[in-house]
């Protein structure tokens, strides 16, 4: 028996981890199912339980992610120990994209709206379509944010931005998404699926090392000084020379050939 035997939403494509966060059988409204094994299956990625180099999120059906299940809000006996409930479990599932050290890319087609514009925010890379649509949708049902958009809105679009778009509850399109950073880029709309999946392919293949002291650079550059973060990324840069992808990488450009980064 294997890790992935019970876990139906999450799988390993060579050294992809790929979550489905959405599926047809709710209306591609945020699956928890899947959310929860997305979870189990970073935890123990970081622990070194499973291998994987980098992470794609998916969804299954015609979104990326159409948010929460409204009816289920509406039905619940405690509305807010429920919605607080499911919110946690989102939270958990953030937590470890962010502490996750490899590349997390995103696959967004047709909408993201509410968690799922939430977590296409917290992906490294996001790949869209001229279709795609993003929206916060908390204010349409009378909520605040969850999913760390708060957090993650600002800064990528600029606080002025944020408040706009979610204040207003803005329809994104995939162009403006682009233009504003939501997005890495754009594609066919036929190709969002593959060519994310291509990306994490890519990624999977690379620099592991090199990618991990990336994210921690960046993760900390906010809080920095400028003079700080020189002094991170001197002591970054000196690691990574010594590192074995460091030495294979500068090796491969003197020796005028293609780095061979498995394992590494």
């Amino acid at each position: 028996m294997t890790f992935f035997d019970d876990l139906s939403q999450v799988r390993l494509e060579g050294d992809v981890l790929r979550i489905a966060i959405a599926t047809d059988a709710n209306g591609t409204s945020l699956d928890f199912d899947g959310v929860a094994q997305g979870t189990h299956a970073l935890r123990a990625l970081s622990a070194g339980t499973i291998a994987a180099r980098s992470v794609l999120l998916v969804g299954e059906g015609a979104n990326f992610c159409a948010g929460g299940n409204v009816r289920a809000f509406a039905n619940a006996e405690d509305r807010g120990a429920f919605v607080g409930g499911l919110a946690g479990t989102l939270h958990d599932f953030v937590r470890e994209l962010d502490a996750t050290e490899v590349p997390v890319v995103a696959a967004v087609h047709g909408w993201a709206t509410g968690a799922g514009m939430s977590l296409v925010c917290a992906a490294d890379i996001a790949i869209g379509g001229p279709a795609t649509k993003l929206r916060p949708a908390y204010p349409s049902i009378g909520y605040t944010p969850d999913g760390g958009m708060s957090w993650s809105l600002p800064r990528i679009v600029g606080i002025a931005k944020a408040r706009e778009l979610l204040l207003t509850d803005a329809v994104i399109s995939g162009e403006e998404a682009a233009r504003l950073g939501m997005l890495s880029r754009l594609v066919g709309d036929d190709e969002v699926k593959d060519e994310a999946l291509r990306v994490a392919r890519t990624l999977a293949a690379g620099p592991t090392s090199s990618y991990v002291g990336i994210k921690k650079l960046l993760a900390r550059s906010g809080q920095a000084t400028l003079s700080e973060q020189l002094d991170a990324e001197t002591a970054s840069i000196a690691v990574a020379a010594e590192s074995p992808a460091g030495r294979e990488g500068v090796n491969a450009f003197v020796e005028k050939r293609r780095a061979d980064f498995a394992g590494l």
